[in-house]
């Protein structure tokens, strides 16, 4: 499995994400807390922001050994940010290409759990990665070209997935700058919605009151206005 987080509201650095809660994505990389599958985030990692497009930052290794990130962590600042550690599921390649986010005009993505592959090729045309979560994102990705809201995008592709493969973890993690979408199919997903923005995370980031649980098979999304829960 993996873990991931976002934000939408004012700006804030992607320390906000990674360093500065006391449970963030780095001490989930090495120690979450909710994780079902896998004890251990160290396969990569991954970030994205919004400038005037989309920025983005991988790395193929565990996000404690990178000496740049936390300058980096503390000089970013958007709007809205995506962030994700990974665990790649056996007989996926460890690379910078298989690693979230994943992304593709302004849509950035990232892919929690695990699918059989035949179950989402027939989804996509081609994926930047031979893992699943690159297959996903791409199937993702086609149908934001087709036309669908994120959102929909994201729940058409899951539950499709999810009927091909039962035993499929599905929780993805998207934004395009101005809103959050995600699903959750086979692993937790909170969000908080805070003065000035709504976090969304694989799991709470500290311990502060606020957390909210989204049900399993449901859509999340998150505007600057509304936070909505959905059945899938």
């Amino acid at each position: 499995m993996c873990r991931h987080a976002a934000w939408l509201g004012a700006a804030r650095p992607l320390a906000a994400l990674i360093n500065e809660p006391e449970h963030g994505l780095l001490k989930q990389s090495y120690a979450p807390r909710r994780q079902r599958f896998g004890m251990i985030n160290a396969d990569g990692y991954g970030m994205g922001w919004y400038e005037q497009e989309p920025v983005r930052y991988r790395r193929a290794i565990p996000m404690w050994a990178d000496a740049n990130l936390p300058g980096l962590a503390r000089i970013v600042r958007s709007t809205c940010l995506l962030a994700a550690v990974r665990s790649a599921t056996v007989g996926m390649p460890i690379e910078e290409s298989a690693t979230a986010p994943f992304t593709d005009g302004r849509w950035l993505l990232s892919h929690n759990g695990r699918v059989e592959r035949d179950a989402v090729r027939d989804l996509a045309d081609s994926a930047e990665s031979a893992c699943d979560a690159a297959w996903v994102a791409a199937a993702v990705f086609q149908r934001g070209h087709a036309g669908l809201g994120l959102g929909e995008a994201l729940a058409e592709v899951v539950v499709r997935a999810g009927e091909k493969d039962p035993g499929a973890r599905l929780n993805l993690l998207a934004c395009d700058g101005a809103s959050i979408a995600a699903t959750v199919w086979g692993d937790t997903l909170f969000h908080h919605r805070l003065h000035d923005g709504v976090l969304v995370a694989s799991e709470p980031l500290d311990d502060l009151p606020g957390w909210q649980a989204v049900p399993e098979r449901s859509l999340l999304t998150v505007t600057r206005d509304d936070v909505r829960v959905q059945p899938l």
